[in-house]
């Protein structure tokens, strides 16, 4: 793996821009999965058509952190913060999985890596070597959910998750994972083009 990769970006900023997206990103990986849930169950009420998708909202927005992370932001530290806060972020509030949530503690190696993954995908196709954004987006959800998925398979042949937790998890790392990292780079290319159009200004 090429260090260098992780520090580039497809343009330079001024120091308050930087700790401006900082911030905003950051509120994205940590706050979005541990609040916005419940603050959607009390806004539109419990088993709405929102609380019940809540996943697909915090998904969505927590995939286009990350490909704002490798598009904007640059160095390894960054870069592993934003991969591991979303899942911290999950574990500790619960409401994503509610009762499930304890078991997310087996699935979160798996989920730092697709997440890296995805990131890594965007830094070196399209800031290093600048293919097309849509092409690298799709193999970056492909490369972060066959991870996923394929972890919580193995770890579910030893039986640790109950019946009804399996049957939660297959749908919640598989088709899900792939319709939110999917809606992530649909919504991050919105942001993305007009960067790259700024740039060549």
């Amino acid at each position: 793996m090429n260090e260098n990769v992780l520090s580039k970006r497809i343009c330079d900023y001024s120091k308050i821009v930087d700790i401006m997206q900082i911030i905003v990103i950051c509120f994205c990986a940590l706050v979005v999965p541990t609040f916005v849930p419940t603050w959607i169950k009390a806004i539109f009420g419990a088993e709405s058509f929102l609380d019940v998708n809540s996943q697909l909202i915090v998904g969505t927005i927590v995939n286009m952190a990350l490909i704002m992370t490798a598009i904007n932001l640059k160095g390894w530290k960054k870069i592993v913060g934003i991969i591991t806060l979303p899942s911290i972020s999950n574990l500790l509030g619960g409401y994503v999985f509610k009762t499930a949530s304890p078991f997310m503690v087996y699935m979160v190696p798996a989920i730092w890596l697709g997440n890296f993954a995805i990131v890594y995908a965007y830094k070196l196709l399209l800031v290093s070597k600048q293919k097309n954004y849509f092409l690298v987006g799709a193999i970056g959800v492909i490369i972060k959910v066959a991870i996923i998925f394929a972890f919580f398979n193995i770890i579910n042949l030893f039986g640790v998750f109950p019946e009804k937790v399996s049957a939660m998890f297959k749908v919640a790392m598989g088709s899900t994972q792939a319709i939110t990292a999917t809606c992530g780079v649909l919504i991050s290319s919105l942001i993305y083009y007009p960067i790259k159009k700024m740039k060549k200004i």
